[in-house]
């Protein structure tokens, strides 16, 4: 079948993005220079220091220009784009300005490819891009609130620099295992960061996540040395599609690297609770056996379920498990060929895995992780 061919505005726009990829930071930070000079009432939505997400927004906008021919994952990008915003207090009004600097900085930067027409298009791209997050942001404000606030009910040190913290939302807060949240913390205004929810939805609608203390990470140290019992936090709304299919009787396949084992443990959970008996291997990486935090609850998860197989795997100096990096450790079973895939961890992680599991057979759309843009985004 051969490949539809590109519209004339995604050829145009693709161009401009071809011509700045080399000077994306020059280019992201006039925008900004501009946005905040022009029109200054918009800095309060960005957080005091820029440099560890400066380049989000640009970046998201960039993305949605490549995707102007694919209206299907257009939509559902920017649609979690819109919604989630709203947690930042965007407005309907503040589109307009956004663009209008984006428009300024593309003419400056990209002398080559810059005309009428390219002008033309990229006004007909970022009109649709605003108007779809402007819809899903009103939609969905008609039954969610752009954040909800959550007090720490519990923080319990695993090791010296992770911690399993437990809150509890202020409004009943609805969203499915394997699923990640944004989080903001009163010692870093406007700086959000992602965690996976550890557990599935319990009934007393307590909310847990793994987090580890990176370094030069604001939030996840502040979560992880400063933050104590009724302390509260606000929390975006939920997302990511890491979610068991429940209509199929496959087989689950789960590699968990680091904290990356903490939405695995939530989908053990929710396998549980559905009743199904279907076999699920849960393949659990560390550097080091004392990195593997949470063995002791995967193993009692074992003893609990007789479909569960818990590997817990170390890279480096094993005395326990399987020995050598996660991914290679999974070709030593199976086969997985009436599996569906699941993996959380850092992005180095999910890549190597990603490649091996399709690999050995396992197709694409068996195989769910998060995106890997926000894994990145989620660094501190």
């Amino acid at each position: 079948m051969d490949a539809v061919p590109a519209s004339p505005d995604a050829v145009l726009i693709r161009r401009t993005l071809t011509e700045i990829e080399p000077i994306a930071d020059k280019v992201t930070s006039y925008f900004y220079a501009l946005l905040f000079v022009h029109h200054p009432d918009l800095r309060e939505l960005f957080p005091a220091s820029m440099d560890t997400q400066r380049d989000r927004l640009f970046r998201a906008l960039l993305t949605a220009a490549k995707l102007v021919d694919d209206p299907d994952i257009l939509t559902e990008y920017l649609s979690h784009l819109g919604r989630g915003h709203r947690k930042y207090g965007t407005l309907p009004e503040h589109y307009p300005a956004v663009g209008e600097c984006l428009l300024a900085a593309l003419t400056r930067h990209a002398p080559e490819t810059w005309s009428e027409a390219a002008e033309a298009a990229w006004v007909r791209a970022y009109t649709a891009i605003s108007q779809i997050m402007i819809d899903a942001a009103a939609e969905n404000e008609r039954h969610a609130p752009a954040w909800w606030q959550a007090e720490v009910v519990s923080h319990e040190r695993r090791t010296p620099d992770i911690a399993v913290v437990t809150v509890r939302p202020d409004q009943p807060y609805a969203f499915l295992a394997g699923q990640y949240t944004s989080l903001e913390t009163p010692w870093w205004p406007r700086i959000w960061r992602h965690y996976s929810f550890s557990s599935a939805p319990r009934p007393d609608g307590l909310l847990s996540f793994h987090v580890k203390a990176v370094p030069a990470g604001w939030v996840s140290s502040a979560l992880v040395h400063r933050a104590r019992p009724g302390d509260v936090i606000r929390l975006g709304p939920p997302a990511g599609s890491m979610i068991v299919d429940h209509s199929t009787d496959n087989g689950l396949l789960c590699l968990g690297g680091g904290t990356g084992i903490a939405p695995i443990k939530a989908l053990v959970e929710d396998v549980a609770e559905h009743g199904r008996r279907r076999p699920m291997d849960v393949f659990y990486g560390a550097r080091h056996d004392d990195d593997l935090y949470d063995i002791d609850t995967m193993l009692r998860l074992q003893r609990t379920h007789p479909w569960l197989a818990v590997h817990p795997v170390v890279s480096d100096q094993p005395t326990s498990g399987i020995a050598g990096p996660l991914p290679d450790a999974v070709r030593q079973y199976g086969p997985w060929n009436a599996y569906d895939a699941y993996l959380s961890g850092p992005p180095g992680m999910i890549r190597s895995g990603v490649d091996t599991l399709k690999g050995i057979g396992i197709p694409s759309h068996r195989i769910r992780h998060d995106s890997l843009e926000e894994l990145v985004a989620a660094g501190g």
